[in-house]
């Protein structure tokens, strides 16, 4: 299976390759002689992004599935992207924490594990559902790195119609990775960074361009580095190798992109928690390690092609495609459970050690095209995708007798399981067809869409040593999607609205200590409505909105040990984000966000209308930089996150308290010897206050991460 796996990934890479060489033609670059010359001491680059706000950190643009990029103000959704500038500014070296200024967002597991589970407007999505370029299937799997990507796109809300059904059950919104390309300006850029406790890591970033007019461009990302981290003797390593090709010919575009991803953790788990105890427990010292002994690793390679030709004026044909494999072992999604069921902290924690095994194929092929009948212009996508994904699981577990407030020392964690069977395989495909129309260049604008979805799932339940059953659906679904979008005065303001369906893979029992554990249930629709304004002024961006999702839901019965799709989850909610300049020197990002989710048609009632558990009422954000006038390139910068309190259990009798953290930083850019040179330095959670920071899978509580100390350098060849 490997060798065809190979096989396909060589096939297309020649192709596309070949595509791109055969059209790029090798000249020498000319140096450009308008660059000022700039004093010792610099401040800032004299080229910004005009396609951004709030110096750069922030896209106008955002990848909308297969509307294809376009800008906020003219998206009849809410959405936000940021940028590598930001990523850079803030030291996010995985998409987690490029998303912690983003108030519709949180990651409720602690930053010191392989795995990255979000949750956004009160519902869940795995890292593995990211779009990569629009395309599911092909993102990092467990943990993505950030050093390869220009951009991380949000989508907030149910997304079906526009990127097609994901590999889970997210209906909250949709997570876009874009990765980088080379720019016309050549560039050489080495990072270096210091995270505490000893964590160092050196990132090489080259991008450079050739040919007539830079038609053909490379760019190549690597990193490496390691070292302890903030949990009690716990190690990291990380390692990643991307190229990036692209050719920008007249009427033919392409690209293709490979990377290789491998991460690693050892000695040691952060804590994830099961309460049979009538109240949460107080949290333990954020930096306590409660598994040592325990590794996690994870390895992923991928390879993505893209190309698109415009046939007739004003037409565009695309494909795109790629592989994936992945595989993982060892106490990956924080599986270093401790069943607590004394007021003192006793427990018994389960080490439990998996293999994970994936191999993903993904393509999409469609037509983009744009005509005028009598005053409305129209903008039309045809759209045909598909994914197949087989995945492979094994585990073995160990128990013992801790505490969480003092683990036992030098555990030993479970040997690898020597079983590991096929135990999912999935199917999935669909056609979408879309019309954006648009009346007065623009004032008014309608989309009208919708996706034909079939889904094909096939799997099987697991002990340690044997297949303990199996199941399988075959099901398809209409999912339409309306979406109008009114500009009253000018292009500064503009009020949106919108109906969205989804259709999403039946969830799946992740609760390692559930009877039914590994149950996949049949897929579900969700429905989506939205209204919203948003309003521009070049430099400040506000968003406001307003939405009500419906989504049937997973319920844990205690009686029974099992999860059903019992009832209904409806969240209501109302968002306002913000991002750019509020003063020449003061920068803003952030805003607020209140959300009502609650459970409805339960088994005979019992649980309508109580708040859905790992929904808090209110999420808030706020981030604040000040460009230093008294010292030009000096920029200091503050955040500050808040949560409000979750339920743990459907039943609304366990909660985790609220938490607030707050961020400090600061950075300076200058120039050493002719080179632009940025130093870094940040204190994340400086009151290093200890906090369960959410709920994953009902009646388990994470914890969040302890004071953290990030500085780095850049240097520009």
């Amino acid at each position: 299976m490997n060798n065809a796996l190979n096989l396909k990934y060589s096939i297309l890479g020649i192709s596309v390759a070949c595509i791109m060489l055969s059209q790029a033609t090798y000249a020498s670059t000319e140096d450009s002689d308008n660059n000022q010359v700039l004093p010792i001491i610099n401040v800032k680059s004299s080229k910004i992004n005009q396609n951004t706000i709030s110096a750069g950190q922030v896209s106008r643009n955002n990848q909308v599935g297969i509307l294809g990029d376009k800008d906020a103000l003219n998206t009849p959704f809410s959405t936000a992207s940021y940028t590598s500038k930001y990523i850079e500014d803030h030291q996010a070296k995985t998409v987690a924490e490029a998303l912690a200024n983003e108030p519709s967002v949180r990651n409720y597991f602690s930053g010191n594990s392989l795995g990255e589970y979000f949750n956004i407007r009160g519902f869940n999505v795995t890292s593995e559902e990211f779009a990569w370029n629009g395309l599911y299937g092909l993102s990092p799997h467990n943990r993505a790195p950030t050093e390869f990507l220009e951009r991380v796109d949000v989508l907030r809300g149910t997304s079906a119609m526009l990127y097609g059904m994901s590999l889970g059950s997210s209906v909250g919104g949709a997570i876009n990775l874009v990765p980088k390309r080379a720019a016309d300006e050549p560039l050489t850029r080495l990072t270096t960074s210091y995270t505490s406790d000893s964590n160092f890591n050196g990132h090489l970033d080259v991008g450079r361009r050739f040919g007539e007019n830079n038609k053909f461009g490379v760019r190549v990302n690597a990193l490496k580095g390691g070292g302890e981290t903030v949990l009690d003797d716990q190690k990291e390593n990380r390692a990643l190798g991307s190229i990036a090709l692209d050719y920008r010919g007249d009427k033919l575009r392409t690209s293709l992109d490979a990377y290789y991803i491998k991460e690693k953790y050892k000695n040691g788990m952060p804590l994830m928690a099961f309460f049979t105890t009538p109240t949460i427990l107080t949290t333990p010292k954020a930096s306590t390690n409660i598994m040592k002994g325990a590794y996690a690793t994870s390895e992923t390679k991928a390879v993505i092609g893209h190309a698109e030709y415009d046939f007739l004026p004003n037409w565009t044909g695309y494909v795109s495609g790629g592989f994936k494999e992945q595989e993982s072992h060892g106490a990956i999604a924080n599986n270093a459970l401790c069943v607590i069921s004394v007021n003192s902290g006793n427990c018994t924690a389960n080490g439990r050690n998996i293999t994970n095994i994936t191999h993903t194929g993904s393509a999409e092929l469609g037509l983009r095209g744009k005509f005028t009948t009598g005053v409305i212009d129209h903008q039309v996508v045809l759209s045909g995708n598909t994914i197949k994904q087989d995945t492979d699981t094994g585990y073995r577990s160990l128990t013992w007798q801790s505490n969480i407030y003092s683990p036992v020392e030098n555990t030993l964690f479970a040997r690898d399981p020597n079983f590991v069977p096929r135990t999912k395989e999935t199917r999935l495909s669909s056609v979408a067809l879309a019309d954006n129309l648009s009346y007065l260049d623009g004032k008014y604008q309608l989309m009208l869409g919708a996706r034909f979805q079939s889904v094909k799932v096939h799997s099987w339940t697991t002990s340690e040593t044997a297949i303990t059953g199996q199941s399988s659906y075959n099901k398809s679904a209409v999912t339409p999607a309306v979406g109008f979008i009114v500009k009253p005065w000018d292009n500064s303001l503009s009020f949106y609205g919108n109906y969205i369906e989804g259709l999403s893979e039946g969830g799946q029992v992740t609760a390692i200590t559930a009877a039914n554990y590994g149950q996949v249930f049949a897929p579900y629709k969700s429905k989506q409505f939205e209204l919203g304004a948003k309003w521009e002024n070049n430099t400040f961006r506000n968003t406001l909105s307003v939405y009500q999702i419906q989504k049937p839901s997973l319920i844990y019965n205690a009686s029974s040990n099992r999860y059903n799709d019992d009832g209904e989850q409806r969240n209501r909610g109302v968002e306002w984000t913000t991002a750019g300049n509020i003063t020449k020197n003061v920068r803003v990002l952030g805003g607020v966000t209140y959300l009502d989710a609650v459970t409805t048609k339960t088994a005979s009632g019992a649980l309508n209308g109580y708040t859905a558990y790992g929904a808090p009422h209110w999420l808030s954000n706020l981030a604040l930089e000040w460009d230093v006038p008294q010292l030009q390139g000096l920029t200091l910068t503050t955040n500050t996150i808040y949560t409000a309190k979750q339920y743990v259990n459907a039943a609304n009798t366990k909660e985790i308290p609220s938490w607030f953290r707050w961020d400090l930083g600061g950075r300076y850019a200058t120039s050493i010897a002719g080179h632009k040179t940025t130093f870094i330095g940040s204190v994340e959670n400086v009151m290093n206050k200890d906090y369960w920071a959410g709920v994953y899978a009902g009646y388990y509580v994470a914890a969040g991460s302890p004071r953290t100390v990030k500085l780095s350098m850049s240097f520009d060849f």
